[in-house]
């Protein structure tokens, strides 16, 4: 049921706009210290709570969450604070748009499998799995 949903909600994803938003901007590229990873949140987000929210407001809570730590880094990379806020929201995008096409294959893996059936996370992800599915106590 929920895999329904969420593709009613990544119909309504305006990829063009986005892209034409975005894809010029490619000025915070270097690898993210994981306190300020975007992963953790998302996995909250729309696997665990599965709630669906557009990129802008995900990006709004994300930045309230790692507000200082955002600006921790940003002063140790001494990227200019107009540079690092103009490049943040476009990596961030780039990271949205992977990992919710991510979660709606695990949505519609546990449409298959059933409930309770996907596991999905930060860690896995670091492991380099997209998810795992347990099914008839195999993995």
């Amino acid at each position: 049921m929920h895999s329904e949903k969420f593709e009613k909600f990544l119909e309504t994803v305006d990829l063009g706009s986005y892209r034409k938003k975005f894809m010029p901007i490619k000025i915070v590229e270097m690898d993210l210290p994981k306190d300020i990873q975007a992963l953790d949140l998302l996995y909250k987000i729309y696997w665990d709570k599965r709630r669906i929210i557009h990129y802008e407001l995900f990006y709004e809570e994300y930045k309230k969450l790692y507000r200082k730590n955002l600006e921790l880094f940003r002063n140790k990379t001494q990227m200019c604070k107009t540079c690092f806020y103009k490049g943040l929201p476009a990596r961030i995008y780039r990271t949205w748009a992977s990992i919710i096409t991510q979660i709606h294959a695990g949505y519609v893996a546990e449409s298959v499998f059933g409930e309770g059936t996907v596991e999905m996370s930060s860690e896995l992800d670091h492991q380099g799995a997209d998810f795992r599915i347990t099914y008839k106590e195999k993995s």
